[in-house]
């Protein structure tokens, strides 16, 4: 059965305008071993309460934890109901990404709120309407950076492992390079970024908090980057940004990051919202859409689409970016979690966070055997050593808690604002055990 809406006839006049013989030559470039020469092996349809039988049985293979002491780029913050209940109206509620003509003022301005929102909290100029997640915005940040000159990117080695394979995997597309910058102590090595940091260098990332959880010297390492003539570019933890200073005051070009954190669940996997940021010199190097306000013809005020700079339809063939989505649903979620909490709310769900982390880690260092890997300051991330490491998180497990995320030097620990002393005080009660047994 065919589904596309013109008749064989038609279709043969484009093959032949094309210079195809039949469709099959549309795939002539393709390995013959890839090719599939029989139909697909599809069961029988269902019936929808067969469907959701089947779904519902899927979903109960999922683990829900009453009790997250992990993150590692993914947080278990709380979400007021009506963070939840908003962008669940039917008017937002949906997939397509809607272009100019097609756009309702009322989803321009959702998004021009959070661009607003997003430019308060990095201290940038001007923000876009979001990106994939936050190892795809650090890899548009990248792009955005560079120039005929400048080709090469650096990105420091205590970021997040998959924002730094994700990077790569943009620079191997475009045939650019991607040098990493050695971490000493749990940070970026400011010395060998020194040493790195040559003419054809186009801009340095860094994450702030990092991978471990620690507070990198982003102004200093910003200072390096731009004696040197390239970009400084800040991944952040949104949360943090209640507490610390912002990217624009670190000295960033660009600022980026996973906006999961504001209002959206751990979900298994998504969907995430990346977030990118900048100053009003860069931009037009932006990718995505960018919302303005202006007025309408009778002086009164709108919302439009002002701004795609960078987007694939715009001189196709000179494009940097691939990126048409503009994530309006999270982005609305993420601004109705920022307009809900405001800033004291924030603010104290990242001093709450902090204050649990480092409960938590004081507490575990208690014990023989468990100590602090690195000792710089953090955020609510850390990383301990701990004997009997499997079965101290399988004990957790068993007790309802996802425990700290392993890693090459022991266990890296989170906690956020959900945390109850309660909870903590029984988790390290289980990890005393398993040490004690």
């Amino acid at each position: 059965m065919s589904y596309i809406p013109s008749t064989p006839e038609q279709r043969q006049e484009m093959l032949r305008a094309v210079g195809a013989e039949d469709w099959k030559a549309l795939y002539r470039d393709v390995p013959q071993e890839m090719l599939l020469e029989r139909p697909l092996d599809l069961p029988e349809g269902m019936s929808e309460l067969a469907m959701s039988r089947a779904m519902e049985a899927m979903a109960a293979k999922n683990r829900l934890f009453p009790t997250v002491l992990r993150g590692a780029g993914a947080y278990d913050h709380y979400i007021p109901a009506v963070v939840r209940s908003i962008p669940a109206k039917e008017e937002f509620l949906t997939a397509y990404t809607p272009y100019q003509a097609e756009m309702s003022q009322g989803v321009l301005q959702s998004i021009f709120e959070y661009q607003t929102m997003i430019c308060e909290l990095t201290g940038m100029d001007v923000s876009n309407a979001s990106v994939y997640d936050g190892a795809t915005a650090a890899a548009e940040a990248a792009a955005m950076c560079r120039d005929r000159r400048r080709r090469v990117t650096l990105i420091s080695a205590a970021a997040h492992p998959d924002t730094i394979n994700t990077v790569r995997t943009y620079c191997y597309g475009t045939g650019d390079e991607l040098r990493v910058v050695p971490a000493k102590d749990g940070k970026t090595d400011i010395e060998a970024l020194r040493a790195m940091l040559t003419p054809e260098i186009a801009s340095f990332y860094v994450q702030q908090p990092n991978f471990y959880g620690q507070f990198e010297d982003a102004e200093a390492l910003g200072a390096l980057v731009h004696e040197n003539g390239s970009m400084f570019v800040m991944g952040v933890n949104p949360i943090a940004l209640g507490v610390m200073k912002t990217p624009r005051d670190c000295g960033a070009d660009v600022a980026v990051g996973e906006g999961q954190s504001l209002g959206m669940p751990l979900g298994f996997g998504g969907p995430y919202l990346g977030f990118m940021a900048t100053t009003a010199k860069h931009m037009r190097k932006l990718p995505g859409r960018i919302v303005g306000e202006t007025v309408d013809s009778r002086g009164e005020r709108a919302y439009v689409l002002s701004l795609q700079a960078r987007e694939q339809h715009i001189r196709r063939e000179k494009a940097s970016s691939n990126i048409c989505s503009n994530e309006a649903l999270c982005a609305l979620t993420a601004a109705v979690y920022l307009s809900v909490m405001g800033p004291e709310g924030l603010a104290e769900a990242a001093r709450q966070s902090m204050a649990k982390a480092h409960y938590l880690c004081r507490k575990l260092c208690e014990h023989e055997g468990v100590s602090l890997v690195y000792t710089g300051e953090y955020f609510h991330e850390f990383v301990t050593t701990l004997p009997r490491r499997d079965e101290a998180l399988k004990a957790l497990e068993d007790a309802g808690i996802l425990g700290g995320l392993p890693v090459e030097e022991g266990v890296l620990w989170c906690a956020t604002e959900k945390a109850s002393r309660k909870e903590l005080d029984r988790a390290v009660d289980i990890v005393k055990e398993v040490l004690a047994g």
